[in-house]
C-alpha cells in the first residue's frame, strides 16, 4: 500500500467501531521521506511523503476505510534523561548535546536524548542528574540559530547564555 500522505491524527479523529493497526516507526525514521515497514498485522506499506512535512507523529493516521485505521505508533528506546535544575543549567546541558550534533527531545521539563555511553558517562561527571530510561522521543528540539561567532561579531550563542549568569 503506498501512502503519500497523512489523513489526520487519532487526537482528533473518529475512530467509531474501526480496529486500528499499529505501524511502529523508530524516532529516528520518523523524519524520512520515503519509507517501507510492515505494520503490527502485517501489512506492507511504503510512505512517499514528497509534497509535506515528512514528520511522522504518534497517532498520525495513514489510512482509514470503513473497518480499519493505520496509524504511526514511535516505538521507545534507550535514552538518557536529563531534568536541569534551573535555566541556566537547560541552556548548557542542551548546548553541551547540540554541540555534539545529536538529536534532541523535550518532554515533561526534561531534555532526552537516545542513549550513548560516552554521553552518559560525560554528563554524569559535568555533574549533571542523568538517568537512563526507555521512552518515546516525541517532541524534538528544533533549531534555526546560528551559534558561530562569525556571524554574530565574535560572539557565540552560548558566551552570550553565559553572561546572564553573571
Amino acid at each position: 500500500m503506498l501512502i503519500t500522505e497523512k489523513t489526520g491524527n487519532l487526537n482528533s479523529f473518529e475512530i467509531n467501531n474501526r480496529t486500528i493497526d499499529w505501524l511502529p516507526v523508530e524516532w529516528f525514521e520518523a523524519r524520512k521521506r520515503i519509507l517501507t515497514k510492515q505494520t503490527k498485522w502485517g501489512k506492507n506499506i511504503s510512505i512517499k511523503f514528497l509534497n509535506e512535512n515528512p514528520e511522522l507523529t504518534q497517532g498520525d493516521v495513514l489510512f482509514a476505510d470503513e473497518q480499519s485505521i493505520i496509524a504511526v505508533e514511535i516505538l521507545s528506546c534507550n535514552c538518557i534523561v536529563i531534568h536541569p535544575k534551573t535555566m541556566f543549567e537547560m541552556a548548557s546541558v542542551c548546548y553541551e548535546i547540540g554541540n555534539k550534533h545529536l538529536p534532541l527531545f523535550f518532554e515533561d521539563n526534561a531534555v532526552l536524548v537516545p542513549y550513548e555511553e560516552p554521553l552518559f558517562k560525560l554528563l554524569s561527571v559535568q555533574g549533571y542528574i542523568v538517568k537512563q530510561e526507555e521512552r518515546k522521543l516525541l517532541t524534538s528540539l528544533k533549531t534555526s540559530v546560528s551559534p558561530h561567532a562569525a556571524n554574530s561579531g565574535g560572539e557565540t550563542l552560548f558566551s552570550k547564555i553565559m553572561k546572564l549568569k553573571s
